[in-house]
């Protein structure tokens, strides 16, 4: 296609800009050297999340170095779909990063908190109690459109489902840790769209 190097390039600029920014605030969360039980996560999201997440990595890492590898799952689309992937990935790429930041210690990649956890409520926690899930959410829209590719929507799409599965653990782990906190603090947000009507 006319621009698929193009959207090659832009790939790979937008995950060497956002990749270093989760691995500083990764190592920087990891500073306790506390371990995490994640088996917590229930025996189904153990098996299932992180590989399937890793085979939506390979596929767009195998698009970024040649996307003729990943030409058995492409899908027609318009270039102008395609820019529009391009628009909802900066979207997601901002939105992850002020969550990054607003996380800060707190962060983890699993359902368990850490020991000096404190409840976050300000920055994108302040509309929504997810919004990484959001950011994956846009992250895949937006790889799909970009790579036009059905294997990124697939894996990505059930990755995401997975993710929202898992909500659930972790609010109750958040309800366990935060009490009537976390409780209210439900009430006032949405768990990956913010409310428009307050309950």
């Amino acid at each position: 296609m006319e621009y698929e190097q193009t959207f090659r390039f832009i790939l790979i600029l937008g995950i060497a800009v956002i990749v270093p920014i989760g691995a500083y605030h990764r190592i920087k969360s990891q500073a306790t050297g506390e371990k995490l039980d994640r088996r917590q996560e229930g025996i189904f999201i153990l098996v299932t999340l992180r590989p399937i997440g890793i085979a939506f990595m390979a596929g767009l890492v195998t698009y970024m170095i040649n996307p003729a590898l990943m030409a058995w799952s492409s899908i027609a689309l318009s270039n102008w779909l395609r820019w529009s992937g391009v628009v909802i990935g900066i979207t997601g790429g901002l939105l992850l990063a002020v969550t990054f930041k607003t996380l800060g210690k707190n962060l983890t990649d699993t359902v368990v908190t850490r020991a000096a956890h404190t409840l976050v409520t300000r920055g994108p926690y302040r509309w929504v109690r997810h919004p990484f899930y959001l950011a994956t959410a846009l992250a895949v829209v937006a790889n799909t459109l970009v790579t036009a590719n059905w294997f990124l929507a697939l894996t990505g799409g059930i990755t995401f489902g997975l993710l929202v599965l898992r909500t659930r653990i972790e609010e109750e782990k958040l309800i366990e840790r935060f009490g009537e906190d976390y409780k209210e603090y439900m009430k006032r947000t949405g768990r990956l769209l913010p409310r428009l009507f307050q309950t």
